[in-house]
């Protein structure tokens, strides 16, 4: 049994409050989860976490301790309801106590007035259904009081029908964003585009909401976790469902499409591609099982070893692995040396594009290219200066890392080693461009666009590289975000004349609306021009007079006179040295430009996400699922059928 813990703790998720919540998708003082309208792959491997409440003070205070004596069933419906350790044929598990605190509501949290929880739980590891159709579980607690969880197990055909998937995450990325790329990359006459981006030509689009469990907001890990299981899950969270213990690991988990993918054919191929850290929440949710997205040796470790904790499957991790944030492999007093862990278990380790290149690809591929998150685009190619004085080379030695693949470098090179190692069996590979999502966040909106042109660049240079290997016709592509962020383009800036005008409200009279919003001049060469247009559409110039008017819907107080940041990657808010005044514009950002009052809380230093529902292109096996408007997680189930993952059997109990 666990000592007795006490956790204050804003849980991000009870039905009581809005902002703060006791427990994410426990609707009253019993909690199921999976809770209520959880949907299942038939044969996924999930746990079942039970806990029974019993707040000390506060709103929702009672007498006594939890009841230790909770009763709990499963029916298939219109069926007689067993218990769970008869219905899966396993032992019951030990009794669990702990305590938490949480803030009902602001008011509370202001006063430092947490409300304390006594909790009973159980657990049941790696359990199953198998059969189709709608079940309920029923947790009995209190005598007589009753939480039940209704989940469906999806009806799916079993039948393969496509060998490879290459999944693309424009991590942040949504439909304003992409017209906005068209818009400075493809030249227009009379307003009719000459060139279409290679997202433009796939046959069928489709648009996923992309809420999470108990917000309407989402961040990165639990839609990635929507996107990769099925499941809905809670901010900051990965393939688990959060429960109320302190213990980021011991929370109920459920297998991945990864996961799922190699248990069912042990000799497919994975692969993870990202411009991000590798310990980042989009890649990590392939690998990672915890409630917090922060735990980054975690992440790694789940790369190297699989999932061995709490008896579940090994999956024995990638074949590819390619992106950055060489300081979570690194050695350190806290942390193993994983390069030399990735080298024994027979990885080739690239530490610049030049390696990755000669990598050969018939071998295991780790590939680490700099600390932090790859350089961007704009960076890479264009101001290359911005890649020096950085010390950030894989290896820790201090030098710069400046020989650096591309989204596009490392996508195509992990295509070569996964045909070439699993041509029979199929594969399936993420590929992410995550500062989409990064340089939004920072309010960096060239840069932005500059990495979503680049992964339209790897999505058209995918699709020629798989036609050239012959697997076009058997691959199912799809290119689709995780969440938005509320981005537009309203018109354009003269820069040159609101850089003359002396007060704020005088350099407002620089942007053009309507019919002042005039054409596009990133398409035209200019003296620096670098011709990027022509034939790989990228921008001809990034610098001309006539600029977008674009922002996004929440920010931080800054300062703004839409001219590209060719120094550096935008930083637009700052602290003082008294950091519980929170942010305020920074003095050395957009110095030309004028303040925009922020519209966030004053701890909020960059933009946040947005409601907005996500793009999904598909061309391939099974396209045909992915049209029309549905949830995150049709996107892990439509993957999942066109694979055949289903596993269909009776249960037997």
């Amino acid at each position: 049994m666990r000592p007795s813990i006490s956790v204050i703790a804003c849980l991000v998720s009870s039905t009581l409050a809005q902002t703060f919540q006791r427990l994410g998708g426990c609707p009253d003082l019993g909690c199921v989860f999976p809770p209520d309208q959880a949907d299942f792959l038939a044969g996924q491997y999930f746990d079942i976490r039970l806990e029974v409440h019993s707040p000390v003070n506060g709103s929702e205070a009672r007498v006594g301790e939890p009841d230790p004596d909770f009763k709990f069933t499963i029916t298939k419906k219109n069926q007689k309801p067993v218990a769970a350790t008869k219905f899966f044929k396993i032992e019951e598990p030990a009794l669990e106590n702990w305590n938490f605190s949480w803030y009902e509501d602001l008011f509370a949290q202001d006063a430092d007035k947490p409300s304390l929880v006594n909790v009973t739980s159980k657990i049941y590891r790696r359990v199953a259904l198998y059969e189709p159709g709608e079940y309920e579980a029923t947790l009995t607690y209190y005598g007589n009081q009753k939480t039940v969880a209704n989940w469906l197990v999806r009806d799916l055909p079993t039948k393969r029908r496509a060998k490879n998937v290459v999944m693309f995450i424009g991590d942040g990325m949504t439909t304003n964003m992409i017209t906005a790329a068209r818009l400075i990359a493809h030249r227009s006459i009379n307003g009719k585009y000459m060139t279409k981006m290679a997202l433009d030509k796939f046959p069928v689009l489709g648009h996923q909401m992309t809420h999470s469990m108990d917000s309407f907001i989402t961040d990165s890990a639990n839609s990635a976790t929507a996107l990769y299981s099925g499941h809905k899950t809670t901010v900051n969270a990965l393939n688990v469902y959060v429960d109320s213990s302190s213990d980021p690991f011991d929370d109920p988990r459920f297998e991945t499409i990864s996961e799922i993918f190699r248990r069912r054919y042990p000799d497919g191929g994975v692969g993870i591609v990202s411009t991000a850290f590798l310990a980042d929440a989009t890649p990590a949710g392939l690998a990672a099982h915890t409630s917090d997205r922060g735990e980054y040796d975690h992440v790694i470790s789940a790369y190297y070893e699989g999932m061995t904790k709490h008896e579940w499957t090994e999956w024995n991790g990638p074949d590819v692995l390619l992106g950055a944030g060489a300081e979570d492999f690194l050695k350190s007093d806290k942390r193993r040396d994983y390069y030399n862990l990735f080298a024994e278990k027979g990885y080739n380790v690239a530490w610049n594009n030049t390696a990755l290149k000669d990598a050969p690809s018939d071998e295991k591929l780790l590939g680490v290219f700099q600390k932090s998150n790859l350089a961007t685009w704009l960076d890479r190619n264009v101001y290359q200066a911005n890649l020096l004085n950085q010390s950030n080379y894989p290896d820790g030695s201090g030098r710069d890392a400046e020989d650096l693949p591309g989204l596009k470098d490392m996508t195509l090179k992990a295509i070569d080693v996964l045909n070439e190692r699993h041509s029979d069996d199929g594969w399936f590979l993420m590929s992410e461009a995550a500062s989409i999502d990064k340089q939004m966040h920072t309010l960096d909106y060239d840069r932005s666009l500059g990495e979503l042109l680049e992964l339209d660049d790897t999505v058209r240079a995918t699709i020629e590289k798989l036609k050239h290997l012959g697997e076009l016709d058997d691959t199912l592509i799809i290119v689709t975000a995780d969440h938005g962020h509320g981005f537009d383009v309203t018109g354009a800036v003269d820069t040159e004349y609101l850089e003359a005008q002396e007060d704020d409200r005088s350099k407002r009279n620089a942007v053009g609306y309507y019919e002042n919003s005039g054409l596009s001049q990133y398409t035209v060469g200019g003296p620096n021009s670098l011709r990027y247009s022509e034939g790989v559409h990228f921008p001809s110039r990034w610098d001309p007079r006539y600029t977008l008017h674009s922002g996004v819907v929440a920010f931080p107080d800054h300062r703004e006179n839409y001219q590209v940041h060719s120094e550096g990657p935008r930083k637009p808010a700052a602290t003082t040295n008294d950091k519980k005044n929170g942010y305020y514009a920074s003095y050395k950002d957009a110095v030309t430009g004028f303040v925009v009052n922020g519209t966030l809380p004053l701890d909020a230093g960059q933009g946040v996400h947005s409601l907005t529902d996500v793009p999904v292109f598909a061309q391939g096996p099974c396209q045909e699922l992915f049209g029309g408007v549905y949830n995150s997680i049709d996107i892990f189930f439509n993957m999942a059928e066109c694979l055949g993952l289903s596993e269909k059997k009776h249960h037997g109990h």
